[in-house]
């Protein structure tokens, strides 16, 4: 008789797909909350609307992310032990996730990279031999088209728009760009790649579908790829920036302070 393609039958490949699965937690957890500081700040209701919703897409993944996570590794963590109780060196997200929002041009050019990543990767994740995570990808690979969709327009808009607005966003790609390539990098997730096959994804094999729907959008908008002199990397093995502590810090407060707490 065939065996149900759920989790991994062994203790071994249980605990790689949890860290897997915690590291893609955490990148929407972190992008969850840095899109939440924007509303009440957004250039226009509209767009406090469109964010929050767009936060509450990638909180909803997160979720699924880390209680699943939080199921495989067998240690009786929930998702919010996961979230909440975790210090920074625990974290395993892409650093990008974590950068300041600061200039709207900046999170929109975070948003344009992340995105369209997030594309790529459930779409290769719909077929993943574990139901779980082919159920989540199916549902997440259509919120995060919009959330690409929503990213290109205000690329495109400021991109194309007065020299200022022009201005700004090219210097909002300096500023993400050198962490761009840490997203396709295989290297920190080797082991769960050699683990998982059939469920975990090379996130270099993404690499060729992401350029050939950003680098469009960013010629559309009259903007120059940057040349990184540096690149990032390590948020897949908890090395962060100083950003992510002080989102932390805000963001696990009222839980550390109030242990147990319900609504």
């Amino acid at each position: 008789m065939s065996t149900p393609a759920a989790s991994p039958a062994r203790t071994t490949d249980r605990l790689a797909l949890a860290r897997y699965l915690t590291g893609l937690g955490d990148d929407a957890l972190v992008l969850s909350h840095r899109l939440a500081e924007w509303i009440t700040r957004a250039p226009q209701l509209e767009e406090d609307l469109a964010l929050a919703n767009i936060s509450l897409d990638l909180l909803g993944q997160a979720r699924t992310l880390l209680s699943y996570a939080g199921e495989l590794e067998g240690q009786g963590r929930t998702e919010d032990d996961l979230a909440y109780l975790r210090t920074e060196r625990e974290y395993r997200n892409l650093q990008i996730v974590e950068l300041d929002n600061g200039d709207f041009a900046v999170t929109i050019a975070r948003q344009l990279i992340f995105s369209a990543y997030q594309v790529e990767l459930y779409g290769a994740l719909r077929p993943a031999a574990d139901e779980t995570v082919a159920g989540l990808a199916a549902k997440a690979v259509k919120e995060v088209v919009y959330h690409r969709d929503h990213a290109t327009q205000w690329t495109l808009r400021l991109g194309d728009g007065t020299a200022g607005s022009h201005r700004r966003m090219q210097a909002a790609l300096e500023v993400t760009w050198p962490f761009v390539e840490e997203i396709f990098d295989p290297a920190d997730i080797a082991g769960e790649l050699a683990a998982l096959p059939g469920i975990a994804v090379d996130p270099s094999t993404l690499r060729a579908g992401w350029s050939a729907f950003v680098r469009p959008v960013l010629a559309e908008a009259t903007l120059t790829e940057p040349v990184p002199h540096r690149r990032t990397r390590g948020g897949r093995r908890g090395l962060h920036t100083e950003r992510l502590g002080h989102l932390l810090a805000e963001m696990q407060s009222l839980h550390r302070a109030h242990p147990g707490a319900s609504w």
